[in-house]
C-alpha cells in the first residue's frame, strides 16, 4: 500500500521514498537515508517548553510549536502516560503521529491523515535519530511530544516539501501498541 513517510520521526527515507515522501510498503514513518539506522542509545533530553495540549489518546492531537528559538537538544514530554512495559530497542511498535515544522508551524505529515497507524522496529528502523531516541520508554496508551533538532532530524538535506534545511521538527506521537 502507498503511504507517506513522516519527515523526521516520521517521514520518508530518501532511499525508499525519495524526495516525494512516498513509499511502497506496509508502513511508513519518519525516515532518512542520510542517517543510517542506529540503536537508540540513551540520550539526554529536556522537557518541552510550553508543550502541546494533552488532548485525548486515540484522537488526532493539536500540535503547538513552542515559542522562541528552536532547542539544540532533543526535548521530550509525556502528555499522557501509558501503562504496561516501556518500549525499548528491538520492540515492534505501532504509533499514530502528527509532525509540524518548527520554522513554519505547519503540519507536514500525520499518520492520522493516512487512515492507519505506522509500525516499525524501534532502534532497528531507518528512522530519524530523534524518533529512535525519543520513543524509548514510551508505554502503550501514552502520548509524547518530541521536539527534534536538525542533527537528530533531517539536517541540511530535507526530504521534501514542508521541511526546510536544518529545520527543527515537532511531533506528537500516540503509542498504540508495543509488540
Amino acid at each position: 500500500m502507498l503511504r507517506f513517510r513522516p519527515w523526521s520521526l516520521a517521514v520518508l527515507a530518501a532511499a525508499t521514498i525519495g524526495l516525494a515522501g512516498c513509499s511502497s510498503g506496509s508502513s511508513s514513518g519518519p525516515t532518512t537515508s542520510a542517517t543510517p539506522a542506529t540503536t537508540s542509545a540513551p540520550v539526554a533530553t529536556a522537557p518541552v517548553q510550553d508543550p502541546s495540549p494533552a488532548g485525548t489518546f486515540g484522537t488526532k492531537p493539536t500540535v503547538t510549536v513552542p515559542p522562541g528559538a528552536p532547542p539544540t537538544q532533543l526535548q521530550s514530554t509525556d502528555l499522557i502516560v501509558g501503562t504496561g512495559p516501556a518500549a525499548k530497542d528491538g520492540d515492534n511498535v505501532t504509533v499514530q503521529y502528527v509532525g509540524v515544522a518548527y520554522s513554519t508551524k505547519q503540519q507536514f505529515d500525520a499518520s492520522w491523515d493516512h487512515g492507519q497507524p505506522f509500525s516499525f522496529t524501534l532502534g532497528a528502523s531507518n528512522l530519524i535519530k530523534g524518533w529512535n531516541q525519543g520513543m524509548v520508554g514510551m508505554k502503550a496508551g501514552g502520548r509524547r511530544e518530541l521536539v527534534i533538532p536538525p542533527d537528530l532530524g533531517y539536517g541540511a538535506t530535507p526530504p521534501g516539501p514542508g521541511i526546510a534545511a536544518n529545520d527543527t521538527l515537532v511531533f506528537v506521537v500516540d503509542m498504540v501498541k508495543i509488540g
